[in-house]
């Protein structure tokens, strides 16, 4: 980074329907089992995932029905709408920053689509400034609550001085499918939850605790097939491979030291790792491709028991977590996403 960055709060905002994860999967065998022959091997994943419950925007006789785009995008509109006003609102006043201070406002999201995009359909009722930059990005998945941060951090430090609101705004259960007799969409319906997170950023004031030294990302060639969407008539479909755990555990050890090289870092200057918990076996890939004590990284256990993976947010819920007991030195932020991709953000004590 150029300028002092300042991390002033984080927030985090869930959805009100808790659905816990004994009831999906006896709510997926009654869908799905008399249909799809590998249902019962597959239902497995329900237990191994490491989720206890998790939250979702819609209730649960929603999900019942066939949706098409038109529903699918309602619903988006209507629950990303709220966790943004609900997620942005708490940083805010947790960083003691009204939002017509707010300079620039990034936003992520992948599991809808919003034009006009979020931050613009919330604007008058938050009370954003009409000069206020906005910033939507789509399709970073699960790696944008790092990739979306590190990004909010470069603009801030582009302009000394000023505030930036980053919020992460993932809703992949408007994206299960009654149609898609697949292992990837049986896999995503144990796995995917909603959730909403938000950061206030500032440069050029030693204001917060903590202060983002830098981020990097790293993307595999040929690898667009191993996490993202299919779009069709219906809506998103999900693609899902079970390659996951097994790639991380062999890659994403280099890809990390590599964006830490470019921040002059090493393995030995980072406190903790802050890891995106895609899943129970893709935790213990991490911990053993990034040379961690098998149970380490329990805080994303906590996070994934309670929340499931919520894409890009689910690693802004462990870092609020980790802030609340932080151990000493550098925090080294990860996630993997769509690319195949790995990124990676610092965050020093100031």
């Amino acid at each position: 980074m150029t300028a002092n960055v300042s991390l002033l709060s984080l927030a985090t905002a869930a959805p009100p329907h808790v659905l816990k994860q004994t009831d999906a999967l006896d709510i997926a065998r009654r869908l799905f089992a008399d249909r799809f022959d590998e249902f019962e091997r597959l239902s497995a994943v329900f237990a191994n995932t490491g989720i206890r419950e998790r939250r979702l925007a819609q209730p649960l006789d929603w999900y019942f029905q066939p949706q098409g785009w038109p529903e699918r995008t309602a619903a988006y509109l209507a629950a990303a709408d709220s966790l943004f006003v609900e997620g942005a609102s708490a940083a805010l006043a947790a960083a003691h920053v009204e939002a017509a201070e707010v300079d620039t406002i990034v936003t992520v999201s992948s599991t809808g689509i919003a034009t006009p995009s979020l931050e613009a359909r919330v604007l008058g009722r938050m009370g954003f400034r009409g000069d206020v930059e906005r910033v939507p990005v789509f399709g970073l998945g699960c790696g944008g609550g790092v990739s979306g941060l590190t990004l909010a951090a470069r603009l801030a430090a582009g302009r000394p001085g000023s505030t930036v609101l980053f919020v992460a705004i993932e809703l992949c259960s408007l994206a299960f499918r009654l149609d898609e007799l697949t292992t990837a969409n049986i896999v995503a319906t144990a796995l995917f939850a909603d959730g909403g997170a938000a950061c206030v950023l500032r440069s050029g004031q030693d204001e917060g605790p903590w202060r983002v030294e830098g981020g990097g990302q790293h993307t595999w060639p040929e690898t667009l097939g191993v996490m993202g969407w299919n779009v069709d008539p219906s809506g998103f479909g999900v693609i899902f491979s079970q390659m996951i755990p097994p790639f991380v555990r062999l890659r994403m050890g280099e890809a990390m030291a590599g964006i830490l090289d470019r921040l002059d870092l090493a393995r030995a200057d980072i406190g903790r790792f802050v890891c995106h918990p895609g899943g129970a076996k893709v935790v213990q890939a991490l911990e053993g491709a990034l040379g961690l004590e098998q149970g380490e990284l329990d805080i994303e256990r906590e996070v994934l028991a309670d929340h499931g993976n919520m894409s890009a947010p689910t690693v802004l819920y462990v870092l609020e977590r980790v802030l609340k007991r932080p151990p000493a030195g550098r925090l080294f932020l990860s996630a993997l996403g769509p690319g195949f991709s790995a990124s990676g953000l610092s965050l020093v004590p100031a």
